[in-house]
């Protein structure tokens, strides 16, 4: 079954680049979050970062972590259980 989702649908995600690219298909959790959690750590305020993961509860562990930290999930897709993020750094 395929299914596509994409949340939030935010215009400045069109115009962001993400300064870093981490793939951590393959990986389970916690994993993905703190190779997300390691990358963020070299970015200044204002960068990005592209995360693909493979693990479904990364979906609930990015949301929180970002809920918490105060960074900011400004792309989500998943499609074909491959779920893409980019988070900003605040």
């Amino acid at each position: 079954m395929t299914s596509d989702r994409e949340l939030p649908d935010l215009t400045a995600a069109t115009q962001v680049i993400p300064s870093l690219t981490v793939d951590a298909t393959g990986l389970r959790c916690p994993l993905p979050l703190l190779k997300a959690k390691q990358a963020l750590n070299q970015l200044q305020v204002g960068e990005a970062v592209k995360v693909t993961a493979t693990d479904a509860g990364s979906v609930r562990d990015f949301h929180a972590f970002a809920e918490l930290s105060g960074h900011r999930i400004i792309r989500f897709a998943e499609r074909d259980g491959v779920y893409e993020y980019i988070l900003e750094k605040r």
